[in-house]
């Protein structure tokens, strides 16, 4: 076989993905808590200016309910533990139960708690609280990144946080329950100009629709799904389960895309688009591209989801 995974992610090497996101969110993980927490909020009433953030459906509370009352009951001394708690990663048992919840959930819980912070149910940061140089130059490197990479440090900054799970022996994660499906009478179609591959169609149509079962039969056993700045995740099993947890309500946006033909009649597909969250809806559009690396019966091998560095990459389809 001319791929494996590690070859395959090197598709459409010229695709320039937003390499300030992870460089912030690791000067970001250095922080301390204190300081960690406090950015967090000054960036939350800032993207709160330009940005309307959607209030999480009950859907998505309901596992975090008992926690967030816990909390809304604490002292705010308590309560200020409690968070820096999660951003030091503590053993205790907030932070245990934080760190099994599936990603919507933890934002959902962030989200409650900066609603309590404005109305005073919970601490807010002290008034006249001084960020660290750091922390400053920090929120400065947030600034300068469109509205799709600001939200993207902000999400994997709170998802990191809470206990170390690969300490967790034998966990499951508690993740809001699966959307049905939409109805045939609902889905819309895709149209990706410079592709009408079935598959890639089938893909994005699959995607916006909810329909997951589908979706994962594109797929060859041992395919891979490799989401922005993580590793592939390998096998249909695995690449179901992230689908089912973490790509719920999305809506791509595929506008265009080039096919080559690749080695012993695999093909590899470069489609740029933009795409939107249920967390911040038609408010931001995140620059994507998809690589797909099809196998010569037209299966997904290989998917590499990634978020493009400026608007201008959408356009970036050359070699």
């Amino acid at each position: 076989m001319p791929f494996n995974i590690e070859t395959a992610r090197n598709i459409f090497p010229e695709t320039l993905s937003a390499d300030a996101v992870p460089a912030t969110i690791a000067r970001f993980s250095q922080l301390n808590a204190e300081d960690q927490l406090a950015l967090i909020w000054f960036a939350y009433l800032e993207m709160g200016k330009s940005i309307t953030i959607a209030a999480p459906g009950a859907a998505n509370m309901q596992f975090a309910e008992n926690t967030l009352n816990k909390i809304k009951a604490m002292s705010f001394q308590e309560q200020s533990q409690v968070m820096c708690d999660l951003a030091n990663r503590a053993d205790t048992e907030v932070c245990r139960t934080y760190a099994v919840w599936s990603s919507n959930i933890k934002l959902g819980f962030w989200y409650q708690l900066g609603e309590w912070m404005e109305q005073g149910v919970v601490a807010p940061i002290p008034e006249g609280y001084q960020l660290s140089a750091n922390a400053k130059a920090v929120l400065e490197s947030i600034r300068g990144l469109d509205s799709g990479q600001q939200i993207t440090v902000l999400r994997n900054a709170v998802v990191d946080m809470g206990f170390d799970t690969s300490k967790l022996d034998n966990y499951q994660t508690v993740a809001e329950p699966v959307v049905p499906p939409k109805e045939m009478s609902q889905r819309t179609t895709v149209s990706i100009k410079g592709v009408d591959n079935p598959t890639v169609l089938s893909y994005m149509n699959y995607m916006n629709a909810n329909d997951f079962d589908n979706l994962i039969k594109l797929f060859v056993e041992d395919g891979a799904l490799q989401p922005p700045f993580q590793r592939p995740i390998v096998g249909k099993d695995n690449v179901f389960k992230f689908l089912r947890e973490d790509c719920q309500n999305l809506k791509l946006m595929p506008e265009q895309g080039v096919l080559e033909p690749a080695e012993d009649g695999y093909t590899q597909i470069k489609v740029t688009g933009k795409v939107q969250t249920p967390w911040f809806g038609a408010a931001v559009g995140m620059n994507m591209a998809w690589r797909f690396l099809l196998n010569p019966d037209n299966q997904i091998f290989f998917v590499a989801i990634d978020l493009l560095a400026s608007p201008k990459e959408l356009l970036n389809l050359a070699r």
